[in-house]
C-alpha cells in the first residue's frame, strides 16, 4: 500500500494505491494525518481511489474520519468492487463518490479538429470524442458539459456529450453525431458550394445571437471572462498594449445574447443538412461583436498552421468569412456594413492575444509569433484602435 499527496492553494489530494486493509490502515492513517497537520489550511480534500484495489472496514473508517473533517470532501476514480462496498455500507449517501471513468483509445482515429484546449477525433461513423489537453481538470470538463446543456435548453443547436472518459491520462468527452461532418471538411470536399455554406454559417450565428440569456442563468459574462484572460497574458506583452486592449474591451456595449466564442468551421458539424455546434467550453453571453470577433480571429488572423487547424487553405477560409459576414449583415446600408466589419476586425485583436490564456504550455515559437504580431497590430495602431473604440457604442442591439 502506498499513499501520495498533493496540495495547491487550499486544495489537497490523497492518492491511495494498492490494498487498504487492516495490516496497513494504521500507518496509512498516520501518514495522512501528518500530511494534513503540516500542510497549512486545507478547504477541499479529494481521495483518488483509481489505483485502490481493496478497501477493508478499517479503510472505511479512514474515509469516514476525513469526511467529518472536511465539508468539501470526495472520493474519485472508484472501481466497481469498491463502489459496491461504499454503496452497501451507505457511504455514497454521506459523501461524494465518483466512479472510475471508462477508458477509450484514440489509436488510428481521424483528427477532425484541433483547438486551444483539446483535439477532436472521429471514433467511428456515429461517434466523436474531444480529448482535453494534459492538465485539464475534471471541474473544467464539467463546466463544458454544463454549458453545453444550458445552451441546448436555451435553443442553441448543439451536440450533447453522453459520457466522460479517460484517454491515457487525459479526459475526454464523447458525442454521438450520426453521419455528421465538420463544415470545414464539407467546404474542402465541395468548394464549389462555398456560397451556400457561407449562408448557412451566417444563419448559425444569427440563431445564436437571437437567443437572449435570462438573468440568473449559469452562462457566464463573456466580457468578464475575456478580461480575465487578458490579465492572464500580461506577462507576454507590454503593459501599455494590454491596457489598450482592455480599453477596447470596455468599449463593447453590454448585451445578453448567447455567444459560442469559438465558432470556427471545425466546431460546426453538419448533420441532416443542419449545422450544430461542438466545443462548448467558452460559451458566454454578451454583445454579438465579441462572438464575430472571435470567429474572425480564427478564420482570418490565425497564427500557425492554418490548414491543419482550420482544415482548409487560408485563401478559401478568408473567402468563406467575407461571404459569411456579408450574409450576416444582409439588408443593412453599405456604410454600416463596412463599419461593422472594421469593428469586428479591431475587437478580434483581443482574442488573437488572449487565447494564450487557454494553456500555460504553448511552445515558445507560438508565443514569439504572437509577440511579434502584437507590436504590429496593437502597439503601432494605438490611435486607430482608440478610434474604433469610439464607434462601438453605435452598434445597438
Amino acid at each position: 500500500m502506498t499513499v501520495q499527496f498533493e496540495k495547491h492553494e487550499g486544495y489537497a489530494k490523497v492518492t491511495l494505491c494498492g490494498r487498504l486493509d487492516t495490516s496497513c490502515s494504521m500507518q496509512t492513517k498516520a501518514d495522512i494525518d501528518q500530511f494534513l497537520a503540516t500542510s497549512g489550511p486545507i478547504h477541499s480534500l479529494t481521495v483518488d481511489a483509481e489505483q485502490l484495489e481493496y478497501l477493508s472496514s478499517s479503510g472505511l473508517r479512514i474515509l469516514l474520519s476525513l469526511a467529518k473533517q472536511f465539508k468539501d470532501f470526495k472520493v474519485i476514480g472508484v472501481n466497481t468492487d469498491i463502489y459496491d462496498v461504499l454503496s452497501m455500507t451507505g457511504f455514497v449517501k454521506i459523501m461524494t463518490v465518483e466512479r472510475a471513468l471508462r477508458r477509450m483509445s484514440i489509436d488510428g482515429c481521424q483528427v477532425i479538429g484541433i483547438g486551444g484546449v483539446g483535439t477532436v477525433y472521429r471514433v467511428d461513423d456515429d461517434t466523436i470524442i474531444k480529448v482535453f489537453r494534459e492538465g485539464t481538470t475534471m471541474d473544467e470538463v464539467r463546466k463544458e458539459i454544463t454549458m453545453s446543456k444550458e445552451a441546448f435548453v436555451l435553443g442553441m443547436p448543439t451536440a450533447i456529450s453522453f459520457d466522460v472518459v479517460k484517454v491515457g491520462s487525459q479526459y475526454g468527452l464523447v458525442y454521438e453525431l450520426l453521419n455528421a461532418e465538420t463544415l470545414s471538411a464539407l467546404i474542402k470536399r465541395q468548394p464549389e458550394r462555398i456560397d451556400e455554406f457561407a449562408r448557412q454559417y451566417a444563419t448559425l450565428f444569427h440563431q445564436l445571437h437571437d437567443i437572449e440569456v435570462p438573468a440568473g442563468s449559469c452562462v457566464p459574462n463573456a466580457i468578464e471572462h475575456e478580461r480575465e484572460q487578458l490579465q492572464h497574458v500580461r506577462r507576454y506583452f507590454p503593459q501599455e498594449g494590454i491596457d489598450l486592449l482592455l480599453q477596447l474591451l470596455d468599449a463593447i456595449p453590454e448585451g445578453n445574447r448567447l455567444l459560442h466564442l469559438d465558432l470556427q468551421i471545425k466546431n460546426a458539424m453538419m448533420q441532416d443538412n443542419e449545422l450544430m455546434l461542438i466545443d462548448m467550453g467558452e460559451v458566454g453571453y454578451g454583445h454579438p461583436v465579441l462572438d464575430l470577433a472571435h470567429a474572425y480571429s480564427a478564420m482570418v488572423l490565425f497564427v500557425g498552421d492554418y490548414d491543419a487547424v482550420i482544415g482548409i487553405p487560408r485563401e478559401l477560409g478568408n473567402d468563406l468569412w467575407n461571404r459569411t459576414i456579408n450574409y450576416y449583415f444582409e439588408g443593412l446600408p453599405a456604410d454600416i456594413i463596412e463599419q461593422r466589419k472594421e469593428q469586428i476586425a479591431a475587437v478580434a485583436i483581443i482574442r488573437s492575444n488572449s487565447w494564450l490564456a487557454l494553456s500555460d504550455s504553448f511552445p515558445e515559437a507560438v508565443i514569439q509569433q504572437c509577440q511579434d504580431r502584437f507590436n504590429a497590430c496593437v502597439t503601432a495602431r494605438r490611435d486607430y484602435l482608440l478610434g474604433v473604440c469610439s464607434t462601438l457604442k453605435d452598434w445597438a442591439l
